[in-house]
Parts: structure tokens; C-alpha cells; sequence
């Protein structure tokens, strides 16, 4: 395990806007026009796997997860919650939150998927008006 990757660009940069940076891990707001509060939970360290942290590392990665999905459903109020740990692209560990909405550009299918519609610019805006919320909720919770 390495703490530090120059090609990496989670290790290079924040990875997002930061709602929370704790001593292990940062949660940040990711700027995507599409998917209003879509957030990550980013561990520091450069690692790939999370069985590369110790049970206690990932017991408290994990609650960082729970309390981000929590503030997500509770101000977006989302149809669903997509919780994904792929880093097939970027091998360093972090979870993505995303809401999830039946009129967003890409349900039912993953957001890297094909998008199926174009959402409406009205839902679109109203979502974004509930950022503040979302980051004053993320931030009450730790």
C-alpha cells in the first residue's frame, strides 16, 4: 500500500467540493449537473481495496457512508439510492452516493450507462435549490 499516488487523481486532488474532511477520509459534493447531490466518500490514503484497511478503518469508512446516504435520502428525497465502490477507473478507494430519481437521465439503469432521457430542467433546478440542505446536513452530522 502506497499513501500517496502522483497519477491518481484522488490523491492529486479533493475529488469534489468538501462537505467534511475527518483525519481518514473526506466527503465531497461532485459537480454534476445531472445528478444534484451525488456525493463520495474518499479515503486519503492511496489505497485500492477495502480489505487493504483494517476493520476498524472500515467500520468507520463505512459509517461515513451511512451518514452521507442518510443526509442524501432525507433532503433529496430520491425514488432510490445507488451506493457503488468500483474504482475500475480511479484505484482508490471511495464510495459514491448518488440519489437516484425515476425521471433522472439514466433510471433504472447505473449512471455510466446509456443516458434514456433527457431530465426536466425544472426538476433539475429544484434539486439544486436543496444543495445548502444537503450540505449543512452532511456537515451537522459530524
Amino acid at each position: 500500500m502506497t499513501t500517496h499516488s502522483v497519477d491518481c487523481e484522488l490523491c492529486s486532488g479533493d475529488g469534489g467540493e468538501i462537505l467534511h474532511r475527518a483525519e481518514k477520509f473526506r466527503v465531497v459534493l461532485v459537480d454534476d449537473a445531472l445528478y444534484p447531490g451525488f456525493c463520495r466518500v474518499i479515503w486519503h490514503r492511496h489505497v485500492k481495496e477495502m480489505t487493504d484497511l483494517s476493520a476498524a478503518d472500515r467500520a468507520a469508512f463505512m459509517d461515513a457512508v451511512w451518514i452521507v446516504e442518510t443526509a442524501v435520502r432525507n433532503i433529496m428525497q430520491p425514488e432510490k439510492i445507488n451506493l457503488a465502490c468500483l474504482g475500475n477507473m480511479t484505484p482508490h478507494l471511495h464510495w459514491h452516493v448518488i440519489p437516484r430519481y425515476l425521471d433522472d437521465a439514466h433510471f433504472p439503469s447505473p449512471v455510466w450507462a446509456q443516458a434514456q432521457r433527457q431530465p426536466l430542467p425544472a426538476s433539475l433546478v429544484q434539486r439544486q435549490a436543496l444543495l445548502g440542505a444537503l450540505r449543512s446536513a452532511i456537515s451537522e452530522q459530524f
